[in-house]
């Protein structure tokens, strides 16, 4: 026993060792979008696609926050509203009267969704059709947003230019979160370091690797990639479709994803069991549906965040002094490495050392993904389950 618990120490501490230097940089969170690029001689068009389900209660801040965007080009905006039962296109309009910009925003009623679309795409798809039948159909770039986002004035040129700049058919940002609540400040932290850890951004950023994601709060995307997979179609049943369509264009052109602090979210989890849904809507498809791959993870999360502190908090009752060394080194690199996306959301470094009980409610969140899923209640989201989505060659997007 004693050499077991002093291996498993060793095997924490390994990990750690690995994370830390070897994967990327990952928990830097470093990859920031620039602003001042070089302006592009020529400002291509850019029609923003804004995807919206029962959103009234945020939708009129994120469409306020487009209309007033500072962009020196042609910049327009199409609200899909995917079947609201609220004042979603109501709210949307008002924002756009009370600016007197009208003229810039376009609402249409998500058709009916076709077999083996998942809600969200279609309708950002027929924001695409839309704007490829309007008379201009001129513009190089869409911008696929939530309605849930509230843009920094010079967001959208900051996107253009850095996708002009790099010649890049993708650029995503992962926008800051809304975290007020004790529960919001304890988690979303973690959800971004999670999220780094298994996209690691330089990586993604990589042309030479086929590393590929992207944050579907705000992907600004070339419409010639677009073109060139004839427009959504081959993500139509993908639930998670932001690294999806990551993966589709970078398989033809360059992509980057980045942190932003000026973009936001606007949208408020409140409680413990508001970011627990958002979590098990789609944690058990980023596993492809499988239970060994939920097993491994689940293992996995065990021996990186939990077997640390406990050889340490309970070296009293073992008393093996590897175990306890190699928890105690694994426990402060982790919270060392967690200290940089602890500085995005302005909390203090000592709550790092609780990255542990924060993992275990993420394991938590991770089983009751694969819980609903075997009780065929799978991507539940704002009245709708999705449905499954297409299955994922082995080894797609893997660094």
């Amino acid at each position: 026993m004693t050499g077991l618990l002093s291996s498993l120490g060793a095997l924490s501490f390994a990990i750690w060792v690995y994370l830390v230097f070897f994967r990327g940089d990952f928990w830097r969170a470093d990859q920031r979008l620039p602003r001042g690029l070089r302006e592009p001689a020529v400002w291509p068009e850019v029609v923003a696609v804004v995807p919206a389900r029962n959103e009234a209660a945020v939708v009129g801040e994120a469409i306020r926050s487009l209309l007033v965007q500072d962009y020196p080009g042609k910049f327009s905006i199409i609200l899909v509203d995917d079947g609201s039962s609220d004042a979603t296109a109501g709210c949307a309009r008002a924002s756009a009267a009370a600016l007197g910009k009208e003229g810039l925003l376009t609402v249409i009623g998500s058709g009916a969704l076709p077999k083996g679309w998942v809600g969200k795409v279609w309708a950002m798809e027929q924001g695409r059709l839309l704007e490829a039948k309007t008379a201009a159909k001129g513009a190089g770039y869409f911008l696929f947003t939530d309605a849930d986002i509230a843009h920094a004035p010079d967001n959208v040129s900051a996107l253009v230019a850095k996708a002009e700049t790099g010649a890049l058919d993708l650029v995503s940002l992962m926008v800051r979160l809304k975290a007020e609540t004790f529960w919001e400040r304890l988690l979303l932290p973690a959800f971004v370091f999670f999220f780094q850890m298994l996209y690691p951004f330089s990586w993604v950023n990589d042309p030479i690797k086929p590393m590929a994601a992207a944050a579907g709060g705000c992907m600004l995307v070339r419409r010639a990639a677009l073109d060139r997979l004839d427009g959504l179609g081959a993500i139509r049943n993908e639930l998670i479709d932001d690294c999806a369509l990551a993966r589709a264009i970078k398989a033809n052109g360059p992509i980057w994803l980045g942190l932003t602090l000026e973009t936001h979210s606007i949208r408020a989890y409140g409680g413990l069991s508001g970011v627990w849904h958002m979590v098990a809507r789609t944690a058990y498809t980023e596993l492809r549906h499988s239970p060994a791959r939920l097993a491994g993870v689940l293992a996995g999360m065990t021996v990186t965040y939990l077997l640390p502190p406990t050889f340490v908090l309970l070296y009293g009752l073992h008393e093996n002094a590897g175990a306890g060394a190699f928890g105690l080194a694994a426990w402060v690199l982790m919270a060392a490495a967690y200290r940089p996306s602890l500085r995005l959301y302005g909390e203090a470094a000592w709550t790092g050392f609780l990255l542990p009980f924060v993992a275990l409610l993420y394991c938590g969140m991770t089983f009751d993904s694969a819980r609903r899923h075997w009780h065929k209640r799978g991507g539940e989201w704002k009245g709708r389950t999705q449905g499954e989505p297409a299955k994922e060659e082995p080894g797609v997007g893997q660094g």
